[in-house]
């Protein structure tokens, strides 16, 4: 059951990012900048107005627990909590660069190409072992990818240093159990403030009057931020940073679904088979929680 509970909110996370384009595409005529400074500041006066307001518990023990933990774990605590900022923070930057300055299509790979990176280096820098058909599914995702890379190899390089940033945040966080997952993310979201905030007054358009740049933004702050990366912190305290990797599929598998029944764009027949094989190997890697949980039923209304 606890099992189930991770997964599911890894799952709920990365659905819930599937219909970031409802919140997002309101806004295209805003820069991209605008959007990540507003959402970045946004989100950091909700979390510690909550945290404030009705966590103040959950601080002091958080902060006692804290001070009587050895050197050593503070330490531990201080690198993994801040490194994580330094993670998310570079990723939004190179993600609004890469998306600007050299292509949608290298954006949206990272997105594809992250889950394997992930499995990576939870291999070798957390040791997490990986079972023979997850590998299996791994190879199959890889493989799409590469299909979808066809004429656009210059954009890998792009794509490979957006998917690492969030990969090296996703693997850090795994070992960040000593401090409240909310509060750890609060802390996080206020170190990208303090890194933005430099670039706000020189970077920054004009401050924005219509209601739907405040209406989408809530949106955004809430349903496409706090929410799902509190959700998928949550979950790397249950599963490894590789199962949480590969549910990142789910993202641009809506988003082509979207894409196609709801936007009415045309799509290719590689594409098409491209995420087909993306969705099997999401299949492909959990089907010892899938199946085990279908012969647990079986068994079940067998023995009933």
């Amino acid at each position: 059951m606890k099992l189930n509970k991770y997964y599911s909110a890894a799952f709920l996370a990365f659905f819930m990012w599937g219909f970031f384009s409802f919140a997002l595409k309101p806004l295209h005529n805003y820069p991209s900048l605008d959007i990540l400074f507003y959402r970045v500041f946004f989100s950091v006066i909700t979390m510690v107005f909550i945290n404030v307001v009705f966590r103040r518990k959950v601080m002091r023990q958080n902060w006692n627990h804290f001070i009587n933990i050895s050197f050593k774990q503070q330490r531990n605590v201080v690198l993994l909590t801040l490194g994580g900022g330094v993670f998310l923070s570079s990723n939004w930057f190179v993600y609004i660069y890469v998306m600007n300055h050299v292509s949608v299509n290298a954006a949206s790979l990272a997105y594809l190409i992250c889950p394997i990176v992930t499995t990576v280096f939870a291999f070798f820098m957390l040791k997490e072992t990986l079972s023979k058909w997850q590998w299996v599914a791994v190879s199959i995702s890889f493989f799409s990818c590469i299909l979808l890379s066809f004429n656009h190899f210059q954009d890998i390089f792009y794509s490979l240093i957006t998917a690492a940033t969030y990969a090296l945040y996703l693997v850090s966080q795994r070992k960040n159990n000593d401090l409240d997952k909310f509060l750890g993310l609060t802390i996080q979201l206020i170190f990208t403030a303090v890194v933005l905030l430099p670039f706000y007054p020189k970077y920054s358009g004009a401050i924005p009057m219509e209601p739907l740049f405040y209406s989408c933004m809530f949106m955004i702050v809430v349903f496409f931020t706090i929410i799902p990366l509190f959700l998928n912190l949550y979950a790397l305290k249950g599963i490894n940073s590789s199962a949480v990797g590969i549910m990142i599929y789910i993202n641009p598998i809506i988003n082509f679904l979207l894409a196609i029944f709801y936007y009415k764009e045309q799509v290719s027949f590689l594409q098409l088979f491209s995420y087909f094989l993306i969705l099997v190997s999401i299949i492909v890697f959990n089907e010892r929680i899938l199946f085990s949980r279908k012969s647990k039923v079986i068994q079940t209304e067998i023995e009933g």
